[in-house]
Parts: C-alpha cells; sequence; structure tokens
C-alpha cells in the first residue's frame, strides 16, 4: 500500500511540475506522436488515391456538407479535401514531403528525442518543399497537377520581373544553399574539382655504354627530362634494352630509346595516410569517427635475408639465419574494432546531460573509437572554464556506471577536451596485427618496440635506442609480463642475432625462462656461468658490475675512433676504417631487463643501486640501456638519481593517485581498465595505449623457431668481474680465537643462520664481540660471506660434522 501511495504522489508530483512549467508530459508527447504518425499515413493514402480519382471528386469537393454526395477517395470527403487543399491548391507534388514531415515528428515525440535535430528537418524540408513546387511549375503548360497553385503563382511572379531564364537561375541558386549549407560539401572539393589536372614528373635514365660508344659525343652530356602525364603519378625506373639496339649501333641516327617502365614499391615518405570513416548520427553535432584499420604487409619473413651492411658484414657468422615468421603467431578472430552506435549514443547523451545540469553548454562533441576506450572530443560553448569540466570527473562516471573516466583538458595540439571512456566490449590487440603494421615493417629505428595501439587504432612504435631506457610500473596481473614479452618479441623480429644482445634478470625464476633456448643466438651472460638467464642475486651483482666494466671499454674504443656513440663507431667500422688488430670490434646493442627490480633492492641493497646508476647515466651512448619493471617505483626501491634517468616510462593500472604519481609524476595510471591498457610518456605527453598480447605458447613457438637454426659457439660473453672479498681475513690461529668461539660455532650450526643479532641474544654479547665472532667463523669456513640484509649461509650442516671439523682441525695443528 505504501509504495502504490507513493508512486502515485511522485507521478501527480511530476504532473504538477509539468504543469507549472507549460512543458508536456511523456504521456502527452507519445499521444501527440501517434497522431502525428497516424495523420501522415491517411495524408500518404488520400495524396495518392487523388492522382486516380481527382477527375470525379473535384466537383464534390466543395459540397463536403452534403451526405447524399459520393467521392472515390479512398479516406472519403476528408481525403479528397486534404489532397485538393495540399496537392491542388498547396505545392503539387512537392506536398509529399509533408507526409515525411509529419511522420518523423511523431517519430521524435515517440522516442522523446531532441527537438534541435526535428527543427533542422523542418528547415531544410521546407526549403526543398517551396523550390521543388517552383520547379515543377517552371512545367505548368504541360502538366499542371505537378507544381500546384504556389507553384504556378510563383513562376508568373518571377516571370513577370526576370523572364523564364530568370525562374532558372533562382533554382541554381537554391540548389548551390543547399549542396553548401545541408550537404556540407567543402569549397575546397569545388575548386579542385575545376582545377586541370596535369602533373609533370622529371624523369632521368642511364644511356648504356654501347650506344654512348656509337656516337661521337656521349650521350651523357645531353641528358633530357621527359615530361610524363598521369592521373596518379608513381616513381618510375627506366631499362634500356641493350640486346634490342645491338643490330642499330652502326647507324646511331635510327635509334630508338623507349624506355621500359618498372613501378617501385611505395616508399614511406610516399604513404597517404587514409582518413578517419565518418559515421553520421541524427545529432548533427555528434560525430562518431572510425579509425582506418592499418595495411598489414603479410611478408614472409622468413624467406628475407640479412640487410647488406655494407663491406664489412657483422651477421656473415650467421649468414643463413632466418628472421621468425608471422605464422608462429596466433591470429585471433575479433581482431578489428566493432562500433556499437547505440552505446556511444548512449554515453554521448549522458555525457551531455550531466554538463547540462551544471550548466555547461556544448557546441560540438565527436567520438573516437579505440580497441578499449573511446574517447570523446568536446568543444565547449564560449565562456566556459576547464577547470569547471575537469572537476566533473567522478559525476560523469557515475552517470555512465563506468570503470574509470580520464578527462584530457585541454587535448595538446587540439581546441578541444578528451573524455575518454571505457567500451562495454573492449577488443584485443594481438601481437600479430602489431608486428604485421606498415608503421613496424617500414620502421627506421635502431631498436624499434611495437607496444600496441592508440585510441586512434594506430600501432604504436617507439624507438628505445633513443627513450635510452624504459621504466616499466603497475599493480599485479595488469600487464607488466606481458609487456616485457611483446618488447623482447618486436626486437627478435626486426634485429638480427649480431645486432643486440638480451642480459635477463628474472627473480621470480618463471617469467623469462623460456628464452633459455635462444641462448647462443641472442643472450649475453658472465664466463663461467651454466644459465644465460639470472636469477641469483649475488650473479646479479656481478653481471651489473660487469655491464660497467663493458661499458668503460666500450667508451675506450669510442675515444679511439673519435666518435660519440655506438652507431657512428659500427659505421666506421664496417667501412673498415678501424682497425680489429687494435681491439676494435662490432659492437652490438646489448638490452638489460630485469623484471621485479623492488626485489633486488630489497636483497641486495646499495651493491645493485651503484651499477645501476652509473648505465642509467652513462650506458646510452655506447649501446647499452636498460628496462625495468616493478610494481611501485617509490624512492626507497628506486632513487632520484636513477628515475632522472629514465624518462620513458610505462604505467600500467595502479590502485591510488599516489601510485600514479610515483611513476608518471602526474595522475591518471588510477583511471585506466587493467588487462593491459596503460599511458606511455616521454617525458613530455601521455599516450594511452592497448597493449599488444603474446601468449605464452607463441613466444614459445618463436624461440624454439630462432633456437633450432645454427647458433654462435657460445652466448655473448661479457668481461669477467672479480668481486671484492666480503669477509675479513683473520689468522686461523686457535691460540687467536675468541673463548667462546666453539659455542658460537654450535649455536649458529644449530640454528642454520648465521648473523650477528642471533650470537648477540643466545650468548649475551656486545654487538662488536659478536661481530668479531662471525669474522672468525667465516675466516674458518663455517659461515658464508657477506650477503646484504640476508643472513650468511651455513657451511657445516649439522653438529656430527662441526665435531669432526674441529678434530680435523686439532689433528691438522
Amino acid at each position: 500500500m505504501t509504495k502504490s501511495t507513493s508512486n502515485k504522489k511522485e507521478n501527480t508530483d511530476s504532473s504538477k511540475i509539468n504543469s507549472k512549467t507549460g512543458k508536456p508530459t511523456q504521456q502527452q508527447k507519445f499521444l501527440l506522436g501517434i497522431v502525428f504518425i497516424l495523420f501522415s499515413v491517411a495524408l500518404f493514402l488520400s495524396m495518392v488515391s487523388f492522382f486516380i480519382y481527382w477527375k470525379q471528386d473535384q466537383s464534390a469537393v466543395s459540397i463536403l456538407s452534403d451526405r447524399t454526395v459520393e467521392v472515390s477517395n479512398w479516406l472519403g470527403k476528408l481525403g479528397a479535401y486534404l489532397a485538393h487543399l495540399f496537392l491542388y491548391k498547396g505545392f503539387g507534388i512537392a506536398s509529399f514531403l509533408f507526409v515525411k514531415l509529419f511522420f518523423v515528428s511523431g517519430w521524435y515525440l515517440i522516442l522523446n528525442l531532441q527537438f534541435k535535430k526535428l527543427k533542422n528537418i523542418w528547415f531544410w524540408d521546407l526549403f526543398a518543399l517551396v523550390n521543388f513546387s517552383l520547379l515543377f511549375g517552371f512545367f505548368h503548360n504541360y502538366i499542371p497537377e505537378l507544381g500546384g497553385i504556389v507553384g504556378y503563382e510563383m513562376n508568373l511572379f518571377i516571370e513577370d520581373f526576370m523572364g523564364k531564364p530568370g525562374i532558372i537561375l533562382v533554382l541554381v541558386f537554391s540548389l548551390v544553399i543547399y549542396l553548401l549549407f545541408k550537404v556540407n560539401i567543402s569549397i575546397d572539393s569545388i575548386q579542385e574539382f575545376f582545377k586541370p589536372k596535369e602533373t609533370v614528373t622529371n624523369l632521368d635514365f642511364e644511356i648504356a655504354p654501347e650506344i654512348e660508344n656509337a656516337f661521337d659525343k656521349p650521350l651523357t652530356e645531353s641528358k633530357k627530362d621527359f615530361i610524363v602525364e598521369e592521373e596518379q603519378p608513381k616513381p618510375f625506373s627506366f631499362e634500356i634494352n641493350k640486346e634490342a639496339l645491338k643490330p642499330t649501333i652502326e647507324n646511331a641516327s635510327e635509334i630508338n630509346l623507349e624506355p621500359q617502365i618498372k613501378k617501385e614499391l611505395p616508399s614511406q615518405n610516399s604513404q597517404t595516410p587514409k582518413e578517419p570513416e565518418i559515421i553520421q548520427t541524427d545529432d548533427e553535432q555528434f560525430v562518431i569517427e572510425k579509425a582506418p584499420e592499418e595495411e598489414q604487409i603479410e611478408e614472409n619473413l622468413a624467406a628475407r635475408l640479412v640487410a647488406d651492411f655494407g663491406e664489412f658484414d657483422p651477421t656473415l657468422e650467421l649468414s643463413n639465419y632466418r628472421y621468425p615468421t608471422l605464422d608462429l603467431l596466433k591470429e585471433y578472430g575479433s581482431a578489428g574494432i566493432t562500433i556499437n552506435q547505440e552505446e556511444l549514443e548512449e554515453n554521448k547523451n549522458r555525457i551531455v546531460d550531466t554538463l547540462r545540469n551544471y550548466k555547461i553548454d556544448i557546441a560540438q562533441i565527436k567520438a573516437t573509437v579505440g580497441p578499449s576506450v573511446t574517447l570523446y572530443e568536446i568543444v565547449p560553448e564560449a565562456g566556459i572554464r576547464i577547470s569547471k569540466i575537469k572537476s566533473l570527473e567522478d559525476d560523469i562516471a557515475l552517470s555512465l556506471s563506468a570503470l574509470g573516466i580520464r578527462i584530457i583538458a585541454p587535448i595538446p595540439g587540439k581546441g578541444t577536451i578528451g573524455i575518454e571512456v571505457p567500451n562495454k566490449n573492449p577488443t584485443m590487440v594481438p601481437m600479430k596485427s602489431v608486428l604485421s603494421s606498415q608503421r613496424f615493417q617500414e620502421a627506421e629505428m635502431e631498436l624499434p618496440i611495437a607496444l600496441g595501439k592508440t585510441i586512434s587504432n594506430e600501432t604504436f612504435v617507439v624507438d628505445l635506442a633513443k627513450m635510452p631506457h624504459l621504466l616499466m610500473a603497475g599493480a599485479t596481473g595488469q600487464g607488466k609480463s606481458v609487456g616485457l614479452n611483446a618488447v623482447l618479441t618486436s626486437l627478435l623480429y626486426k634485429k638480427h642475432p649480431a645486432e643486440v644482445k638480451f642480459v635477463l634478470v628474472d627473480p621470480k625464476k618463471v617469467e623469462l625462462t623460456l628464452f633459455n633456448k635462444i641462448e647462443r643466438h641472442y643472450l649475453a651472460k658472465l664466463p663461467d656461468t651454466s644459465d644465460a638467464i639470472i636469477t641469483d642475486n649475488t650473479k646479479v651483482i656481478n653481471t651489473l658490475n660487469s655491464l660497467c666494466i663493458e661499458m668503460d671499454n666500450r667508451y675506450s674504443l669510442l675515444k679511439d675512433a673519435m666518435v660519440r656513440n655506438i652507431k657512428e663507431y659500427n659505421e666506421k667500422f664496417k667501412l673498415r676504417k678501424l682497425n680489429p688488430n687494435e681491439g676494435h670490434r662490432f659492437l652490438p646493442y646489448i638490452v638489460l631487463v630485469v623484471d621485479e627490480f623492488a626485489d633486488l633492492i630489497m636483497t641486495a641493497g646499495k651493491e645493485v643501486e651503484t651499477p645501476i646508476a652509473r648505465l642509467a647515466q652513462l650506458a646510452r651512448a655506447i649501446g647499452i640501456h636498460l628496462i625495468i619493471a616493478t610494481q611501485r617505483p617509490s624512492v626507497n626501491v628506486i632513487t632520484g638519481l636513477i628515475k632522472a634517468n629514465f624518462p620513458a616510462r610505462i604505467a600500467f593500472r595502479v590502485t591510488s593517485k599516489i601510485d600514479s604519481r610515483t611513476i608518471l609524476d602526474t595522475q591518471g595510471a588510477d583511471q585506466l581498465i587493467g588487462r593491459g591498457d596503460m599511458l606511455y610518456t616521454n617525458g613530455n605527453d601521455l599516450v594511452r595505449v592497448q597493449c599488444a598480447f603474446v601468449d605464452t605458447p607463441e613466444v614459445e613457438k618463436i624461440t624454439e623457431y630462432i633456437g633450432s637454426q645454427k647458433a654462435y659457439p657460445n652466448a655473448y660473453l661479457l668481461p669477467e668481474y672479480v668481486g671484492e672479498e666480503n669477509g675479513t681475513v683473520l689468522d686461523i690461529d686457535i691460540s687467536e680465537r675468541d673463548s667462546m668461539f666453539r659455542e658460537a660455532a654450535e649455536i649458529i650450526v644449530t640454528a642454520q643462520q648465521g648473523s650477528a643479532s642471533l650470537l648477540q641474544r643466545k650468548l649475551k654479547l656486545g654487538y662488536n664481540r659478536a661481530g668479531r665472532l662471525i669474522d672468525q667463523l667465516e675466516a674458518a669456513g663455517i659461515v658464508g660471506p657477506f650477503e646484504g640484509s640476508k643472513a650468511r649461509s651455513v657451511n657445516i650442516p649439522d653438529l656430527n660434522s662441526l665435531n669432526e671439523f674441529f678434530n680435523n682441525e686439532n689433528n691438522n695443528a
């Protein structure tokens, strides 16, 4: 009972409100819409039957009140009168536009749509109605029923002042107005249509030496430019058939030079970008822009041989190496972007209504659909503050019921405000579609990386050599490991094993193990180590210090060669301007990849920070680049000194704005939707990218394909690094040992944990004496060396072994 009464109160309240404001209720609009649609149907039937029975009904129109008079119109006397009024006395056959207007008006009322578009329809249809009536009235002497009385009278009026040619001029002027303002034909396209299409291409060709000898003067002195006229100019190259010219060498004046034209492949600079597809909507102010699908180059990379490096070829040792093919990558069915126009219209209306509630009017809105996010570009009315729209982020997210709304105010390079709204059904970006794109295949970069696709559905390719180091961060399970695999896969598809080497650090021990199969092709490691993928923290410290030695050695080579960077050095070496006997060699790029950098800092601390800081500061010019992944690059994980040398950053989804500021120095990463949605910055603007997805089986196929080919004898060996001794070298003479040495050894062996704090607690000693005992135990070989914040390892398993150790020691003494 209470619910029904409350509903009744709400209905009565709403009706009172509508009566006060003077606006019709929704029920009234629906009823009026039904009336308009039915009237349009009746008007259509009466007009159609008018052209069949108008002669019989002509006399009955004036006496409609007489019920005895019969008419043949399908709607009776009312239909005959309406048809006579609209067709005969009105605008003639153009009056059929009234049927459309009444039907569309009723439809708008039933669906409760905005009337701004309806007003536009009424204006242009009435404009067309008058002009059609004028046009059909021009032929009144031949078919008088076409133009109606209105069209006939308009023709007589204009003819009295301007003659019949004046009527034609008025109709042409009306057509121009309709095309310019309704059809929106640009003036530039009209100008280009009337411009003469003439293209001049200057083409040079070389003459065969046999022809040059046949002349008194060499033909090369009289080369002439040829003029070729084409509708679509393309670059050409000429070849002269020498065999056909040999019989005519003696009579040089009769030689006919007919060039054979060969079409060349279009270069990257000559590409004409496709224009986005514009989808029209009912609202003239709302435009949906569908980005064009990029051309996929189905190139068989297996048949692509290594490039020509000039006189010296660094790939000669693996000259038969074949790049991995695109067939190894999985092709997902739903790779293209699907546009749900109803969803876009619904989101647009909610955004407009939300802004209108806060008295913010919008002049124009455009939607650009991406793989996982749609960007709504808004042009506010004059006088609207940007900060006012920026503050409504949460309100728009509430009205759209979306995961995260990100407002870009303003969009860099545009005079618009962007609102990024996640799609209800996001589209996955397969790695195959990214690597086969023309942008990646023709990228002229040193270390090209295809990260994914932007909101405008363009493949996002960056150069690691220009970054020069990359920091990846984000919460657990948001796509960091997949992003690392995408980076490594991009380099494997683009670079030869002689050009790039990887140093992989995987504290989790499971993320990068698949790349073990390409150890002798692409990986670098320390001498006398079994595994190329580093999982032990001690080996990480040695490897980083070894890379510092490699960096110093390379800088010495650059100094001797008098060049500034690795690119100039390798070009000079390939031109054989550097002597290998003096220590010069071809230098491959080295990419250091560290997954879960925070774990290294927790276990090794300062021993990792120092070499990382040196590499981040200095290693760019000599081709050593760092890719570091961590969950949250806070100050205690990545110091300010290291972070300043990582201008290129990738942020996956994080949980708070503070974490976003820690990664990007600005907010935005907390509003991502996860599953590969990321923000990329290189010290300037943020770019939202949907990361390409490469699955574990795909990586496994790629590594198996590469690993099955001929490889180098060993992995790329880094310089040997001898670590400093952390333990204090003590005299192991029994007489100089502490009196509590044996008791301390028993405690350490029993607990299997070598730490000074344990001895302090158990033996009630001070820190200095406990520390000396630990040093003596290390010198005796009972405990291992210092390992940072971790406890020392114990080399003796139990007390029996300890007793044997002391007995042997006494016997040796």
